[in-house]
């Protein structure tokens, strides 16, 4: 069995062209960016998937291939295929119920060159911005070697589809353990909590993160009670309630969790880069907002760091001071740690857990067909 994707990869070459893989993978940009994409296939559910920009490469060849474009030729002519339906195609694939359009527009592309700066210029991905109609670029197709001609389109769309099949397992097997744990977690509590515990790492998946998080902090406030109203004779008691309110990890420039009624904000990020924190703030237009952060540095290391990264940027102390005020609370990993033992001494890590699965089969698009 292989011990990585690339090896899993290489094989299926091996065996298909024998004596000419190596050559043929040497040569083929496709392949070798198929390695460094599916790197995630073998570390489990909490590694961090890649399906846009391997979706992007898929609907497109696979386009390609129904026009039989690598048995008649001719693809120079083709008019392209549609964008609405390769957009409808890409959310008809598993995890991809949620993809945009960013990866086939340009993310893919940008992303290719850093791997291979020797082919900027070169885009795997064409597209007409006036007709939206793509193509994939049929040097990447088509491979020489000697007199030999090989065209390893239909060689990406197997890939491709082993490597989703792999993510497949990896979910099935976590929602299974987790439902699993749900059904014995009376008797084996610290089972459970260590299992969730686990959950909480900088190596998780973005989404499997989000979900977690997010499971815990409603769980957290849950049993928080405010008294608002008009006036100080008719008060409305309710508790906080914190929804989420958008696909997790999803760039679509939108807040992650809002607690209601108090309107707080939560944003999920892994980056200490501070123009995302920037561009956050910005499109509240400087609302006060908790950031919870995928890290396991202290909460003050982390401020020294966004101040610093702020006051290099913008340079100018009172706008500093104006974005760095918006950061109303920091939760790292070590705070959602403490949030979680609060949890468990309130014999309320069972609902987190079934949050979870919940949360995981929405996110990623899990039935019982599956």
């Amino acid at each position: 069995m292989e011990t990585t994707f690339e090896e899993y990869i290489k094989n299926y070459l091996t065996d298909k062209y024998g004596d000419v893989a190596d050559a043929l993978y040497g040569l083929s940009y496709i392949m070798q960016y198929l390695v460094q994409k599916t790197k995630s296939a073998n570390r489990g559910v909490k590694a961090r998937e890649s399906f846009a920009n391997l979706y992007a490469i898929y609907v497109i060849v696979e386009d390609y291939l129904n026009e039989c474009f690598d048995r008649k030729g001719g693809y120079n002519r083709y008019c392209g295929a549609r964008f609405s339906n390769l957009m409808k195609r890409q959310r008809e694939l598993p995890f991809g119920a949620k993809l945009q359009n960013h990866a086939l527009n340009s993310r893919m592309n940008d992303e290719f060159f850093k791997f291979f700066p020797t082919q900027s210029g070169i885009p795997p991905i064409i597209r007409n911005l006036e007709t939206q109609r793509y193509w994939f670029n049929e040097n990447y197709l088509k491979i020489k070697i000697g007199k030999k001609k090989i065209n390893i389109a239909q060689d990406i769309i197997n890939i491709i589809d082993h490597y989703v099949e792999v993510k497949q397992g990896h979910l099935k097997r976590f929602i299974e353990q987790c439902e699993k744990l749900q059904e014995i977690e009376s008797c084996e509590q610290d089972t459970v909590t260590t299992f969730i515990r686990s959950l909480l790492d900088t190596s998780a998946d973005a989404r499997l993160f989000e979900i977690v998080s997010y499971s815990i902090l409603k769980y957290t406030f849950i049993d928080d009670v405010i008294y608002w109203g008009h006036s100080r004779e008719q008060l409305n008691e309710e508790h906080l309630r914190l929804y989420k309110t958008g696909w997790t990890n999803a760039n679509d420039g939108g807040i992650d969790f809002v607690m209601k009624p108090l309107g707080r904000f939560f944003q999920v990020t892994e980056t200490l880069d501070f123009k995302k924190y920037f561009l956050d703030i910005e499109k509240i237009e400087h609302f006060p907002m908790t950031f919870v952060i995928k890290s396991d540095e202290s909460e003050s290391d982390i401020r020294t760091k966004l101040e610093n990264d702020a006051k290099r940027i913008y340079v100018i102390d009172e706008v500093v001071s104006a974005y760095l005020q918006c950061i109303e609370e920091i939760i790292n990993i070590t705070k959602l740690q403490e949030y979680l033992s609060i949890l468990i001494q309130k014999e309320q890590v069972s609902a987190v857990l079934s949050e979870i699965i919940h949360q995981s089969k929405v996110e990623f698009n899990y039935g019982e067909e599956e």
